[in-house]
């Protein structure tokens, strides 16, 4: 295996584990508004289908969106963020999300503990 792909490989899991990590906390402090089955499996396997929607779809959105993220100066990235995290909770039936409100927010918590693990990882 070369190092790029495997890089890649890196990264992707290091997304997998900090989406995973990011609904975990997300789930605690959204309560009943952002339900992931309360198996540790379960959160393991909502974060899988989310680094792949973020991975595969988000790009795309970003590109087709980016008038109107340049226009609100990025503040549309927490609205792409939410369409993610519902996107990911129509894909995978163990995550669930009560409104798009609330897929919103948990894309803001999801973003602020991928920052703090990035953060902490580079140094």
């Amino acid at each position: 295996m070369t190092t790029k792909r495997r890089s890649l490989i890196g990264k992707f899991l290091f997304r997998w584990f900090v989406s995973a990590a990011g609904l975990g906390i997300a789930a605690a402090i959204l309560g009943d508004n952002l339900n992931v089955e309360s198996s540790a499996a379960v959160v393991i396997l909502a974060g899988l289908v989310l680094a792949g929607v973020n991975t595969l779809v988000k790009p795309l959105v970003v590109f087709i969106t980016l008038p109107a993220l340049l226009i609100s100066l990025g503040l549309f990235m927490i609205v792409i963020n939410g369409l993610m995290v519902l996107l990911a909770s129509k894909l995978y039936g163990g995550l669930h999300v009560t409104n798009f409100g609330f897929a919103m927010l948990a894309g803001m918590i999801i973003g602020l503990v991928n920052y703090l693990l990035v953060t902490l990882v580079e140094r």
